[in-house]
């Protein structure tokens, strides 16, 4: 059978339908320009009524794609899984990589910063085309880190007596009506995020304009710690939140031992 490879016995109990789809993919993958779904069903030794609807939940999950013909090729969500093995299998070789990598797969500008002579500073920017521009988010921007998600996660890595000693240092300005600029509400703020370790900002910094970000490294000195943010048009963030922050706690995992 195809797909099986020859060492690997097969198993005793199979679902059909699984493997009758996997067949659907594998023909419509050999098609650049697409086929018909009754050469499907015909060449898959499928009777219609059964080939009509795996190829409708193929399509609905978006593994298949239908054009206005009626052909079938494959669709997006083979691409999705294609980029995730080659990630998986390869892997970045250093942190710089990584960024270009996954703002060429999101469209979104990604962030590094660390804490630079005690402030929360901007390191590396690889900017993504759906951002928006923001002027200020440059390498060596160490202001706002009450209002940004990458000031966010490095604060959070401090003890509330040393964050409570810098944020009266360095001020809570008000960037936009969104800005937190009470100390408790900032608290607060870090204890929700921190629960799930992905901190977020959203038009905090500026209004059209989210941030989410993960701290990538730990470290006994403040200098030591890392994070890693990703911002993103505002509009965006409803539909994408629970795949950006699995990618940020991938990124996590994977920048780890980059660093």
């Amino acid at each position: 059978m195809a797909g099986i490879h020859p060492a690997q016995a097969e198993p005793t109990k199979m679902i059909q339908s699984v493997q009758r789809a996997l067949r659907i993919m594998e023909l419509v993958g050999r098609h650049a320009d697409g086929v018909s779904a009754p050469r499907i069903a015909f060449e898959c030794g499928l009777n219609r009524a059964t080939a009509y609807n795996l190829l409708r939940t193929l399509v609905y999950e978006r593994y298949l794609r239908r054009d206005d013909e009626g052909r079938y090729s494959l669709g997006l969500e083979v691409s999705d899984r294609y980029s995730e093995l080659t990630r998986a299998m390869a892997g970045p070789s250093t942190c710089g990589q990584y960024m270009r990598r996954m703002s060429t797969e999101t469209g979104y500008s990604t962030f590094v910063a660390r804490f630079v002579e005690g402030r929360p500073a901007v390191t590396d920017v690889i900017e993504g085309n759906k951002s928006p521009h923001v002027e200020d988010l440059i390498v060596g921007f160490d202001d706002g880190a009450h209002a940004t998600a990458l000031g966010k996660a490095l604060l959070a890595t401090l003890q509330p007596m040393d964050r409570a000693r810098f944020l009266r240092s360095a001020g809570m300005r008000k960037f936009t009506g969104h800005t937190l600029t009470e100390p408790d509400a900032f608290e607060y703020d870090l204890a929700v995020y921190g629960e799930s370790g992905v901190y977020a900002e959203i038009g905090q910094f500026k209004e059209d304009v989210a941030c989410a970000g993960v701290v990538i490294r730990e470290g006994e000195a403040p200098a030591e710690r890392i994070v890693f943010a990703v911002a993103l048009p505002l509009e965006d963030l409803r539909n994408t939140w629970p795949i950006l922050t699995q990618r940020l706690r991938e990124a996590a995992a994977e920048l780890q031992p980059l660093l």
